[in-house]
């Protein structure tokens, strides 16, 4: 018999600004432990060197996180010209240099060839499976690992900074599955004087913007407090993508046993995926066909 989880059935997201040396699963346990709460999950990993806005699914929230990983987001991030490293960041061996520095005219002309749908491979020292074990732990090993590009959606590249002749300081908004290490490392190649990220942050993700994120210091002083409950936000913030529908109490029924329910009238075309409502709170996410959600998510709340 499985053993009971221990914690409180609470439900939303907590916004946090995470430190730079933490790893988004050591942020997780700690929202946690503060909240006393069952279930726990993050929208998007962060580098345990980038810092930045980790948006923190609780309970029911966890099964919208899908939608904030799939959700925008913005970096500002500062690239090093001038050198490689084997983890394409400032923490790994440096593995090639070179003397050239690109002026500004050149850095600008280059950023619009990674706009748009392109192709990138992730760093060899990343999260991605290659046969079942994490890329990073095989090139630890000392493996010569090999990744697939995959492809990623980038809205908006541009520079803001140069503080010296070695370094630039970029933004950039892009979908699901970004590196922004291999863009600092594939921009060094495209410039011919090699790069790598020296510092990263997300600026926001989805609905969530690190201006309005908890340090981990203050989560600490309100932990298992009130106070630290006032600041979580409706999981429905993780729907907001979504088209959302009403529906009626007897549709609501139906759709928390995991059934189709009526919704409302609604504008939406056959087969497009929604979020089903009753007096403001998330019901159920599913598929709108002809008046009724076919539910695939149900929100017990």
């Amino acid at each position: 018999m499985a053993r009971k989880r221990k914690g409180r059935d609470i439900s939303g997201w907590l916004v946090v600004d995470k430190p730079a040396g933490l790893t988004s699963t050591a942020v997780v346990n700690k929202v946690r432990w503060a909240l006393e709460a069952k279930k726990a999950g993050h929208a998007g990993t962060l580098d345990p060197e980038a810092t930045g806005v980790l948006a923190v699914a609780l309970g029911e929230a966890t099964k919208t996180v899908p939608y904030i990983t799939d959700a925008l987001k913005a970096y500002t991030f500062t690239v090093r010209l001038g050198q490689a490293t084997n983890t394409d960041d400032a923490e790994g061996e440096v593995i090639a240099e070179s003397a050239d520095r690109p002026s500004d005219e050149d850095i600008k002309a280059a950023l619009p060839q990674f706009l748009g749908d392109i192709m990138q491979v992730p760093p060899k020292f990343s999260a991605v499976k290659i046969d079942g074990q994490r890329a990073y732990k095989l090139a630890r090993d000392g493996e010569d690992v090999e990744l697939a590009a995959r492809s990623l959606w980038v809205e908006e590249l541009i520079l803001v900074d140069r503080p010296d002749a070695d370094h630039v300081t970029l933004e950039m908004t892009c979908g699901k599955g970004g590196y922004v290490r291999s863009i600092a490392r594939d921009l060094g190649a495209a410039l011919g004087c090699y790069g790598h990220v020296r510092e990263l942050r997300r600026v926001w993700s989805g609905p969530f913007d690190a201006k309005d994120g908890l340090t981990l210091d203050r989560i600490n002083e309100m932990a298992r407090t009130p106070e630290l409950d006032s600041f979580l936000r409706p999981l429905e913030q993780g729907l907001e993508d979504l088209p959302e529908l009403k529906c009626t109490p007897e549709g609501a029924v139906r759709l928390r046993n995991g059934n189709p329910g009526m919704v409302l009238a609604a504008t939406l075309e056959y087969g497009e995926e929604a979020w089903a409502s009753l007096d403001g709170q998330a019901v159920a996410v599913g598929i709108y066909k002809a008046g009724e959600l076919h539910p695939s998510r149900v929100f017990n709340q």
